[in-house]
């Protein structure tokens, strides 16, 4: 590999970067994100638009790894603070009549397979989410947060041991983020 590789990536017009104490903080039109990069191999510079990530040794495959990596996590930054994240869920209930609802912050999953004590699951901040009939859609900014919380939604209604062509009833995820999984 070469000695000295320069890797830099665009700033999307109406974002703002800047880079202080190894956080990088993106600013635009729906919101901000902060994303801490640790990384004493790699030096990191904001200027005239663009973000410069250079090796301080050695270029090596572990570098561009490393860089390629921030760029993606960048990336889907840019993407959250301009679009921002979008998951949507089903709610299937076959044997019991399911009933989901959203009080405040908190997702509230009643009757799953009869059960007499609720299930509930606390939506992390900067996250919001939406029941409507027997669709969920979690929306953010910070598509890391967003993408935990609907699975986290999808995890709150499993039920280990059993078999999953049996006992259908739950909450699935229809697609993460634009992409349709079904």
């Amino acid at each position: 590999m070469s000695d000295k590789i320069i890797d830099e990536l665009d700033i999307q017009q109406g974002i703002t970067v800047s880079f202080t104490n190894n956080v990088f903080i993106i600013k635009g039109p729906k919101g901000e994100v902060q994303r801490p990069f640790y990384s004493t191999e790699i030096k990191t510079t904001v200027q005239n638009n663009k973000v410069r990530f250079e090796p301080t040794h050695k270029y090596t495959q572990d570098h561009k790894r490393m860089i390629n990596t921030y760029k993606a996590h960048l990336k889907n930054n840019f993407k959250g603070v301009t679009q921002g994240h979008v998951y949507h869920l089903k709610i299937c209930s076959g044997h019991f009549p399911m009933n989901v609802t959203m009080k405040g912050q908190t997702l509230e999953v009643k009757n799953l397979f009869g059960e007499a004590v609720p299930r509930t699951l606390i939506i992390t901040e900067g996250v919001s989410a939406k029941v409507e009939g027997d669709k969920i859609t979690v929306q953010g900014i910070d598509k890391e947060k967003t993408a935990q919380a609907a699975a986290s939604i999808e995890q709150l209604t499993r039920r280990p041991g059993f078999d999953k062509r049996v006992f259908q009833d739950g909450i699935y995820l229809l697609d993460k983020d634009g992409k349709e999984l079904l």
